[in-house]
């Protein structure tokens, strides 16, 4: 078991950041089987605990991190990559991200009001690409309640119990078990043809992934779109939370580029194009305002009848 304390941390701000919200980027669901947090209040004065279990260049490993209002944070870990999971903590916490105070000052008032509103948030670097990766092709074009369902039964059919004290915590399915599962295998899991194969690639490609997330987030952009079922949506989602881009947007998403043209311009409707092109002034910080609007700012206004979703598995 190895263990870290916060004066291993290089912070300045230790009270400046919202730990916890910046750990939640690593949850899919309250019932992620991978990734279970517990926060007591919000913002940069709350204490919780964040348990993760994922897979590293050294073997399964799991990691406990628990931190006070009082800027005590402390981190163990269990298994074979317990020490590499442990030197990823701090990039995990977003003690490598120094947030953009200058958007606090934003001419556009809706940017630095959101940004104010978002400050204590960090974008979080995880370096584990094969892990961020399964959870965001399985939420490729289906509801958000439906993919964290299916997140779970996947690792519920397929996962080793991670190492640790942890009954009930699992690793992600590992890449030898994944990539050896037919597409039709999938389908009562929910997931179609279209998805089940992206995730059989990813894991196929899984041992490049650990340098891959040593690339700038362009280069690493490249090579992921390299592979077969993974387009800019996907992309956009994980160099986020796996590299730590703050300028990474998810183009292609049903509902982001309409929250962003109505806050920005106040247009209901946009197209990617329109989206990226509002966003242009924040080139270098894309990812980081399109988080603060869709924490802080107002949805898009809806039109028409909701429309009825049936499950994959029934298609």
């Amino acid at each position: 078991m190895a263990v870290l304390d916060s004066t291993s941390l290089d912070t300045t701000e230790p009270l400046g950041v919202d730990i916890g919200s910046t750990l939640a980027a690593y949850r899919h669901g309250r019932n992620d089987p991978t990734t279970w947090i517990d926060r007591l209040g919000r913002g940069s004065t709350s204490a919780g605990r964040f348990v993760r279990a994922t897979n590293t260049p050294d073997g399964p490993a799991s990691v406990e991190i628990r931190w006070a209002p009082d800027a005590d944070l402390s981190a163990e870990a269990w298994g074979p990559g317990g020490d590499w999971l442990l030197a990823q903590v701090p990039a995990m916490i977003g003690d490598l991200d120094r947030g953009a105070p200058e958007l606090e000052l934003d001419s556009h008032p809706v940017v630095a009001r959101c940004v104010r509103a978002n400050r204590h948030r960090r974008i979080g670097a995880s370096s584990t690409l094969y892990h961020e990766l399964l959870p965001t092709i399985i939420e490729q074009r289906i509801t958000t309640i439906e993919a964290k369902q299916q997140w779970a039964a996947l690792c519920r059919a397929l996962s080793d119990p991670a190492p640790g004290p942890f009954a009930g915590l699992l690793l992600p399915p590992a890449p030898a078990v994944l990539r050896r599962q037919p597409s039709w295998w999938f389908h009562p899991v929910g997931i179609e043809r279209t998805r089940a194969e992206p995730l059989i690639e990813v894991a196929r490609h899984a041992s490049k992934m650990w340098a891959w997330a040593d690339l700038t987030p362009t280069e690493a952009a490249r090579m992921l779109r390299l592979i077969p079922g993974i387009g800019v949506w996907t992309v956009g989602c994980v160099l986020g939370p796996a590299l730590g881009d703050p300028d990474a947007v998810p183009v292609g998403d049903y509902h982001v580029k309409n929250i962003i043209a109505w806050n920005l311009a106040d247009e209901a409707r946009a197209s990617d194009d329109r989206m990226l092109q509002l966003l242009e002034p924040y080139v270098g910080q894309r990812g980081r305002v399109v988080q603060a609007i869709l924490s802080h700012g107002d949805g898009a206004p809806k039109f028409g009848p909701k429309q009825r979703i049936l499950p994959m598995r029934r298609w």
